[in-house]
């Protein structure tokens, strides 16, 4: 019932400042290039196919593109830039498809034939059947309403005096339902139960992580639920040490089985009756086109996919531990016995100064957080996620978190060690000095 596919994506402007001009040129082999100015400088963008941001030389027209700056990408945790084929089937959505699903003219058939598509491939990738998977702006949307589901239906339950099919018991006036969740999970299952503990609605138990494995035990689960529990929604992945990634537009998908049949679901929002009247609205086309096309990708490379970035990721591992020594460097997302998703390397370097936020912004060419986005701004705090592992406080904020994505070579991971250790050089240098 919670399983949530939640895609993110990159579009060619989005790391543009405002612009009193912008020319916008076809898309040139390997990616996208157009010209800015800012005040009086004219500077050249090129935005490769995997996201990476490189300027180019300030002269906008003829002569060869020569390179003064490029930018190596690692944060695809946070979000991925599109697959080519993704764009190429946003785009043709938008022209093709640009009609409303529910419509009988050509450009709505067309639209709800391509949202039907979409909705195969998803199916094929969770193993599921096309009629459990129900499309949503994104994964906060997808888990709200999975949580507003617990919690509507244990009330209803309350009210028949039963918990469901195959419960003899019945409840007492007045419980309150339980919740279970991790003491790492994501905002969007912790604030939500947190509100509803604050309001009185509901209480929760949020287990912690061992910090031996990093991971919740099974039997801590277990000793947690009570006769009220309506709810168990523990991560697939922590967002700081692994995550599933789409190379898709910013939408989502909630996969139920056998919604409002099998397994209970209530709708949040009210209106034309879309997605089985789970999540009214008119749907947005060419983003599902999108998702669809993503998980077609997945379907066919999922292997690929996942041996290249583990082979990345384990040189990138190999680069740190040769260039700072295994002394100190510490690589937070390393436990022992415990399997972890093939992308994410989590890790600190040792010593006074080199906070992570501190080492980034010395970097030239790094592109990279200190942990989750939706933290990354907050404060200099070290991670809250990293702490509940049993990482040390001193270690935890001085904190990276370094995510590859398919297109990540070697060479790039060369260079981006030979930037960390400069700027590490450089705060190290400083702070003697």
């Amino acid at each position: 019932m919670t399983g949530v596919a939640r895609a993110s994506g990159l579009t060619c402007g989005s790391f543009c400042p405002p612009l009193r001009l912008a020319r916008i040129r076809p898309p040139s082999v390997g990616g996208a290039d157009f010209c800015r100015m800012e005040g009086d400088q004219v500077e050249k963008m090129m935005l490769t196919k995997d996201g990476r941001k490189t300027a180019v030389d300030k002269e906008c027209d003829g002569g060869e593109y020569k390179s003064v700056e490029s930018k190596v990408y690692m944060d695809y945790n946070a979000t991925t830039p599109m697959a080519p084929e993704v764009i190429q089937t946003v785009t043709k959505a938008m022209h093709e498809a640009w009609g409303n699903p529910s419509s009988s003219y050509t450009a709505g058939r067309k639209a709800k034939e391509i949202i039907n598509e979409a909705r195969e491939s998803l199916a094929r990738m969770v193993v599921g059947r096309p009629q459990d998977i129900i499309f949503t702006s994104g994964g906060t949307e997808a888990n709200n309403l999975v949580i507003h589901t617990a919690l509507r239906h244990f009330r209803e339950s309350q009210v028949l005096g039963q918990d469901g099919p195959g419960e003899d018991h019945k409840r007492a006036a007045g419980t309150t339902p339980h919740f279970i969740t991790s003491n790492v999970e994501h905002d969007s299952v912790r604030l939500p139960l947190e509100h509803l503990v604050k309001e009185h609605m509901a209480e929760a138990t949020f287990v912690p992580v061992s910090k031996i494995t990093g991971q919740v035990e099974v039997d801590d689960v277990i000793a947690a639920i009570c006769p009220t529990t309506c709810l168990v929604s523990i991560m697939l992945a922590n967002n700081e040490t692994g995550v599933i990634m789409f190379y898709a537009p910013r939408i989502g998908a909630l996969y139920v089985r056998g919604p409002g049949v099998t397994t209970p679901l209530h709708p949040m929002l009210f209106g034309g009756g879309q997605e089985w009247n789970f999540r009214p609205g008119t749907e947005n086309t060419p983003m599902i086109a999108g998702l669809g096309k993503a998980a077609e990708l997945v379907n066919k490379n999922c292997e690929e996919y996942e041996a290249h970035m583990r082979e990345v990721r384990d040189y990138l591992e190999e680069r740190l531990e040769a260039s700072f020594g295994k002394q100190r460097l510490h690589l937070n997302s390393q436990f022992p016995g415990t399997k972890r998703l093939c992308n994410t390397c989590n890790f600190s370097v040792w010593g006074p100064g080199l906070q992570g936020r501190m080492v980034l912004s010395h970097c030239k060419t790094l592109l990279a957080s200190v942990g989750a986005a939706c933290h990354s701004e907050k404060d200099d705090q070290p991670s809250s996620i990293l702490l509940s592992c049993g990482i040390p406080y001193e270690v935890a904020q001085n904190a990276l978190r370094l995510s590859v994505g398919r297109d990540t070579t070697r060479e790039d991971v060369d260079v981006i060690v030979e930037d960390l250790k400069q700027s590490v050089a450089h705060l190290e240098q400083n702070r003697v000095t």
